[in-house]
């Protein structure tokens, strides 16, 4: 793969039974410490989940070295270019789910999950009028940027989504319900109990909201602001097919504004939009209370 940039940022995920997951997730973390990569990664039962960046280099041999395993062989990763790290820190990590559902078997997509739609097949679809588009991310990712057209789930946890559609969707379960998040793992689980459910015709988009940004047809056609990652990038384009609008305003003067930060206040580290002004005068507090609290970080800012 040619690469104009010297790093780049590697997502992916695979749904497959790890037995020893947490004797694995010790080799991964040596693995990824002899590359020098950074990131986030998670070992389960069920699976494998990551964000990493890296030079080209380091991350061609991670996407290699991972591949040589039977169990990764097909794994698809998401590819960004960068200039840099857009992590500090390395953290690979053994847990019960890969994405913190609580479901249990209802929502395990190893045993079923939702029809899988290309971004060309998604895109035909979102234009239906007999379709329900959902939002599988949180209250805040949706806020940033999201499809037209799309229900937004008062969450701010993954967890919180299956009280959340019993008490909402339970109604439609014979519609065609259409569903997205950033990379597509939490579709897998929220298709599969969906299904389990008894909702009639679930389908995600296969690879998410990141994957429909790159493909050459859509061009991210339909999706309006930008996209929640979680590295310090934040926010990542994924229309390339139209001029970007703002979809939110800072907290402080209300003015558009997409710059998400956490509240210096370290008991209480608010994210939320702020523009740069009003983060000069609030020393990026979210509020009166927390511009003056006793733990508030102690921030410069350049004149």
């Amino acid at each position: 793969m040619n690469s104009t940039k010297p790093y780049r940022v590697l997502l992916f995920y695979k749904f497959v039974p790890i037995y020893g997951f947490a004797l694995f997730a010790q080799h991964h973390l040596h693995l990824c410490w002899q590359l020098g990569i950074k990131g986030r990664i998670l070992i389960s039962p069920e699976g494998i989940n990551g964000t990493l960046s890296g030079t080209v280099e380091q991350t061609e041999c991670y996407i290699t070295t991972i591949q040589m395993d039977g169990r990764f062989a097909d794994m698809q990763f998401k590819i960004d270019e960068i200039d840099g790290h857009v992590f500090d820190k390395l953290f690979v990590r053994a847990k019960e789910e890969l994405v913190t559902f609580r479901a249990g078997e209802n929502g395990n997509p190893l045993k079923q999950t939702g029809l899988y739609l290309s971004p060309e097949e998604w895109y035909e679809m979102m234009q239906r009028d007999d379709v329900l588009i959902l939002d599988g991310r949180t209250d805040y990712e949706y806020d940033l940027g999201h499809f037209k057209n799309a229900i937004r789930p008062p969450v701010k946890s993954f967890r919180d989504f299956p009280d959340w559609i019993r008490e909402n969707l339970s109604a439609y379960k014979d519609k065609t319900i259409l569903t997205y998040c950033t990379g597509g793992i939490r579709c897998e689980k929220l298709t599969a109990f969906m299904v389990n459910e008894g909702f009639e015709d679930v389908a995600q988009l296969h690879g998410g909201i990141v994957s429909y940004g790159k493909d050459e047809n859509v061009k991210g056609k339909l999706w309006e602001g930008l996209c929640y990652v979680f590295d310090q990038r934040v926010a990542v384009p994924i229309n390339h097919t139209e001029e970007y609008a703002v979809l939110t305003n800072c907290l402080h003067c209300n003015k558009p504004c997409d710059r998400y930060i956490n509240c210096a206040n370290i008991d209480c580290h608010n994210q939320h939009f702020q523009c740069e002004e009003c983060e000069k005068k609030t020393f990026r507090s979210c509020s009166k209370e927390c511009e003056s609290a006793p733990r508030r970080q102690q921030l410069q800012f350049n004149s």
